[in-house]
Protein backbone atom coordinates (compact mmCIF):
# COMPACT_ATOMS: atom_id res chain seq x y z
CA UNK A 1 0.00 0.00 0.00
CA UNK A 2 1.49 3.43 -0.72
CA UNK A 3 0.86 6.25 0.76
CA UNK A 4 -2.06 7.85 -1.11
CA UNK A 5 -3.60 4.75 -0.66
CA UNK A 6 -3.17 4.68 3.11
CA UNK A 7 -4.13 8.58 3.73
CA UNK A 8 -7.68 7.74 1.50
CA UNK A 9 -8.13 4.63 3.88
CA UNK A 10 -8.11 6.87 6.81
CA UNK A 11 -11.65 7.32 8.05
CA UNK A 12 -13.03 10.19 10.36
CA UNK A 13 -12.82 8.39 13.11
CA UNK A 14 -9.11 6.94 12.84
CA UNK A 15 -8.42 10.33 12.25
CA UNK A 16 -9.97 11.38 15.50
CA UNK A 17 -7.78 8.81 17.69
CA UNK A 18 -4.79 9.84 15.85
CA UNK A 19 -5.71 13.57 17.17
CA UNK A 20 -6.14 12.23 20.75
CA UNK A 21 -3.22 9.65 20.71
CA UNK A 22 -0.49 12.90 19.83
CA UNK A 23 -2.54 15.56 22.29
CA UNK A 24 -2.21 12.64 25.19
CA UNK A 25 0.74 11.28 23.96
CA UNK A 26 -0.71 7.80 24.69
CA UNK A 27 -2.99 4.94 22.40
CA UNK A 28 -6.64 4.12 23.41
CA UNK A 29 -5.27 1.10 24.94
CA UNK A 30 -3.01 3.33 27.61
CA UNK A 31 0.53 2.75 25.83
CA UNK A 32 2.47 5.46 25.46
CA UNK A 33 3.42 6.66 22.00
CA UNK A 34 7.47 6.65 20.85
CA UNK A 35 8.64 9.61 19.22
CA UNK A 36 8.34 7.99 15.79
CA UNK A 37 4.96 6.65 16.51
CA UNK A 38 3.88 10.58 17.65
CA UNK A 39 5.77 11.90 14.28
CA UNK A 40 4.35 9.51 11.89
CA UNK A 41 0.76 10.23 13.58
CA UNK A 42 1.38 14.27 13.03
CA UNK A 43 2.75 13.61 9.58
CA UNK A 44 -0.97 11.80 8.66
CA UNK A 45 -2.78 14.15 10.66
CA UNK A 46 -1.69 17.15 8.58
CA UNK A 47 -1.79 14.80 5.19
CA UNK A 48 -5.40 14.15 5.76
CA UNK A 49 -6.29 17.20 7.17
CA UNK A 50 -4.76 18.97 3.30
CA UNK A 51 -8.27 18.22 2.52
CA UNK A 52 -10.31 19.80 4.57
CA UNK A 53 -11.38 23.02 4.48
CA UNK A 54 -9.36 25.37 5.61
CA UNK A 55 -11.29 26.37 9.02
CA UNK A 56 -11.22 22.93 9.97
CA UNK A 57 -7.40 22.72 10.36
CA UNK A 58 -6.09 22.27 13.79
CA UNK A 59 -4.58 25.12 14.66
CA UNK A 60 -6.51 27.75 12.10
CA UNK A 61 -6.48 31.50 14.07
CA UNK A 62 -8.80 33.01 11.61
CA UNK A 63 -7.10 36.07 10.18
CA UNK A 64 -8.85 39.42 12.17
CA UNK A 65 -11.50 41.50 10.70
CA UNK A 66 -10.53 45.00 11.86
CA UNK A 67 -7.09 46.95 12.37
CA UNK A 68 -5.98 47.97 15.50
CA UNK A 69 -7.13 51.31 16.71
CA UNK A 70 -5.15 54.27 16.57
CA UNK A 71 -4.45 56.10 19.80
CA UNK A 72 -6.46 58.77 20.67
CA UNK A 73 -4.53 62.35 20.46
CA UNK A 74 -5.90 63.08 24.26
CA UNK A 75 -3.52 59.63 25.28
CA UNK A 76 -0.57 59.04 26.68
CA UNK A 77 1.96 55.64 26.73
CA UNK A 78 3.00 54.49 30.27
CA UNK A 79 5.77 52.47 30.04
CA UNK A 80 6.23 50.10 33.17
CA UNK A 81 8.77 48.51 33.93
Amino acid sequence: MDLKQLLNSITPEVYDSLKRAVEVGRWPDRRSLTDEQLSLCMQAIIAYEESMPRHQRTGYVPPKNTVCEPLDQNQTIVWKE
